[in-house]
């Protein structure tokens, strides 16, 4: 009873989040001041006489009351229509951001990936041999790192690696030639991994930071102390009782991670002109493309609170207090 009450409030929560976040995009994009219909007939090249243009505000349902465009605004997010893009014409936004999701996808699953698992065995060994001349390095790399803009960190990868030395592509997600099996997936990798590389050295310092935090905490605990003393072997007091418990709170990073470097990819994705979700979202700023701006959004939204629900869930599921408290 108690796990089903935890299910249905923290659902209730991600529900009530994501309303906010709906009511907030509809209002956000109609107090602007730009006008859709001069923006679409601009991109279009089209001269409109008064007749066409109030015919295209009655099509786009522009006429109608606030009250009566949100319950159709609503009605359309809910059967996936976005409407149409103004910098790619006749596509609909749902079609152009399904092409330039994958990418973003690849990139930053396996940024996020490599970033976990060298950040937690990093915290790990800091944290089980606390001021050794490794912690203090570790420590000093990891702030320095953390500490240093996403972009920044790019230009300096992309300048070293992809200009001076010459050893990966400037840009982009695959060459231009037609490649099939093995030579594109090594083709891809070789032009993903300068971006790949930014966002796991970008972020390390979090997970390190977090691991490292939780297992000083989980050693100083009572029953580390009788586990030694009952003569347990040092290796199994890390590996089966400290560090199994202090991957708690990384539960919750590695979740809420994942949704917010999608949005963070956005800049690295400029820098290196990697044709994803990020080089999208700058594209729609500067032709001021609403609607695709509009579906970005609440992109971006939903993948934060579902992994924020992902990560109450799952720690809930793992510590048994949490969903009594």
């Amino acid at each position: 009873m108690g796990s089903r009450r935890y299910l249905v409030r923290k659902l209730g929560q991600a529900l009530t989040t994501m309303f906010f976040v709906v009511v907030f995009n509809f209002f956000l994009f109609r107090i602007m001041p730009a006008d859709p219909i001069k923006l679409l007939t601009k991109t279009q090249g089209l001269r409109l006489s008064e007749s066409d243009r109030a015919a295209m505000i009655a099509d786009l349902g522009l006429d109608k009351p606030l009250p009566q465009q949100f319950f159709g605004y609503v009605n359309d997010l809910v059967h996936g229509r976005f409407g149409e893009t103004f910098i790619y014409p006749g596509q609909s936004v749902s079609s152009v951001f399904l092409r330039f999701l994958w990418p973003t996808l690849l990139l930053v699953g396996l940024a996020t990936l490599l970033m976990t698992v060298i950040g937690l065995y990093m915290g790990i060994k800091g944290g089980w041999n606390r001021g050794s001349k490794g912690d203090v390095a570790s420590m000093g790399f990891s702030l320095v790192l953390y500490s240093m803009p996403e972009w920044w960190l790019g230009l300096m990868l992309l300048v070293l690696f992809a200009t001076i030395l010459g050893w990966f592509p400037q840009g982009g997600f695959k060459s231009t030639t037609e490649l099939t099996g093995m030579t594109h997936v090594v083709d891809v990798l070789n032009h993903m991994f300068l971006p790949m590389l930014t966002l796991t050295l970008a972020y390390l310092g979090e997970y390190y930071i977090v691991m490292r935090s939780s297992l000083l905490e989980v050693l100083g605990e009572d029953y580390i102390t009788t586990i030694r003393a009952k003569g347990v072997r040092e290796k199994d007091v890390l590996w089966r009782h400290a560090v199994r418990n202090a991957l708690l709170p990384t539960v919750a990073l590695v979740a809420l991670g994942f949704g917010f470097v999608i949005g963070g990819a956005v800049t690295v994705e400029l820098v290196f002109s990697y044709p994803g979700l990020g080089l999208l979202t700058f594209e729609a700023l500067n032709s001021q493309d609403f609607a695709l701006l509009q579906g970005m959004f609440i992109f971006f939204s939903l993948a934060v609170v579902v992994a924020n629900l992902i990560a109450d869930l799952t720690y809930g599921w793992l510590d048994p207090r949490v969903r009594s408290a």
